[in-house]
C-alpha cells in the first residue's frame, strides 16, 4: 500500500498538533508557480488565536526542515484556522459550532437552514428555522448519517437572546414610562 504525498505530511504533522493541543482539519499542497504551497487548517476547542498558529507555524516549518517530506524544492508554508464558514465533517465541528447557523445538506436531497443547539458523537439537536420567516423554528434530531454536508453560515445581523432581553427591557421600561405621563 503506498502513501500519498498529504499522508506522509499528516503523519508528520498531526502528533505536532496533539503536542499543541490542536486538531489537524485540513493540508494541501498546490503548486505556485515554480513553488509549492503547502496550506495547513488546525483548530481547538474554544478556536485559535494568532500566537497559537505563529507558535504552531514555527514548529511546523521546523519539523518540515529537518524531514524530507517536502523533498529539496522550494515551498511557501501557510497556517489558519478553518474560517468562519467551516465545513461541518466531524462531530467535534458540530460540537464546536453549537449557537451557530448552518446550511445543511441531508442525503434524502433535502436542504435546511438551521441553529445548531446541541451536538454529540451520533448527531445534533438544531432548530429549523422556518422557509422564508413564515411560521415558528422547530426542534429536529439530526443523526449524522443524515448529513450528506453541511457548512456554518455566517451572520451579519444575529441578536444573541442577552442583546434581545436588554431590548426587551427597555421597551418595557419606555411603555411604564408612558403611563406614568398618560397618568397624570
Amino acid at each position: 500500500m503506498s502513501t500519498t504525498h498529504i499522508d506522509r505530511l499528516r503523519a508528520l504533522l498531526e502528533p505536532l498538533a496533539a503536542q499543541a493541543g490542536l486538531d489537524l482539519e485540513d493540508v494541501k499542497v498546490t503548486q505556485t508557480g515554480s513553488r509549492r504551497q503547502v496550506q495547513i487548517d488546525v483548530d481547538a476547542d474554544g478556536g485559535v488565536d494568532l500566537d497559537t498558529v505563529a507558535e504552531f507555524s514555527r514548529v511546523v516549518g521546523e519539523a518540515l526542515d529537518e524531514s524530507d517530506v517536502m523533498g529539496s524544492g522550494a515551498y511557501v508554508l501557510e497556517v489558519g484556522s478553518p474560517g468562519a464558514e467551516r465545513p461541518l465533517d466531524a462531530p467535534r465541528h458540530w460540537i464546536r459550532a453549537e449557537g451557530r447557523l448552518a446550511k445543511i445538506h441531508l442525503v434524502d436531497g433535502g436542504e435546511i437552514v438551521a441553529r445548531v443547539l446541541e451536538a454529540d458523537e451520533d448527531g445534533a439537536l438544531v432548530e429549523v428555522q422556518p422557509v422564508k420567516g413564515r411560521g415558528r423554528p422547530k426542534e429536529r434530531r439530526l443523526e449524522y448519517g443524515e448529513v450528506a454536508r453541511a457548512r456554518v453560515q455566517v451572520e451579519f445581523n444575529r441578536k444573541d437572546d442577552e442583546q434581545l432581553d436588554d431590548e426587551q427591557l427597555d421597551d418595557e421600561q419606555l411603555l411604564d414610562e408612558g403611563d406614568d405621563d398618560g397618568a397624570e
